[in-house]
C-alpha cells in the first residue's frame, strides 16, 4: 500500500507499554482460534480532551465479512467511550479500501488526510 513504508517505521513501531492502563489489546476468537486483533489506546490531547485510537486491526483473510473485526470494533468503541473520548481515530492507507469501508460501517468518517511528497 502506498505510505505502508513510512507507516511501519514511524507510527506502527511505538510499541506499546504492557501495563499502561491507557492501552488494550482485543482478539477475535472464531472455533476457539484466535483469527484476529484490535490495539487501542487513549491519547490526552492538548486541550485535556480524551481521544481513542486505533493502533492496528487485522483479522486473518479466510475469516474476513463473518463479524469478527465488527464485533472487536464495539468493544473498542465501548471501552474508549467508557474511558471519556470525545471521539476515536484510526489510519486506513492510501488505496486500502477494505479497510476504509471497514472504518465507514464502524461508523468513521474522514477528518484528516496527510498529504506526502517523496524525495
Amino acid at each position: 500500500m502506498r505510505g505502508g513504508d513510512l507507516y511501519r517505521v514511524r507510527e506502527a513501531s511505538r510499541a506499546a507499554a504492557g501495563d499502561d492502563p491507557g492501552r488494550r489489546l482485543w482478539v477475535g476468537v472464531l472455533a476457539d482460534a484466535v483469527v484476529g486483533y484490535l490495539s487501542g489506546r487513549v491519547d490526552t490531547v492538548a486541550d485535556g480532551r480524551r481521544l481513542g485510537i486505533v493502533e492496528g486491526v487485522y483479522v486473518d483473510p479466510g475469516c474476513r465479512a463473518v463479524g469478527v473485526g465488527e464485533a472487536m470494533m464495539a468493544a473498542a468503541i465501548a471501552w474508549f467511550s467508557g474511558e471519556g473520548c470525545v471521539g476515536v481515530d484510526a489510519l486506513a492507507l492510501p488505496g486500502a479500501r477494505a479497510t476504509k469501508n471497514f472504518f465507514e460501517e464502524s461508523g468513521f468518517t474522514s477528518r484528516l488526510l496527510v498529504m506526502h511528497h517523496r524525495l
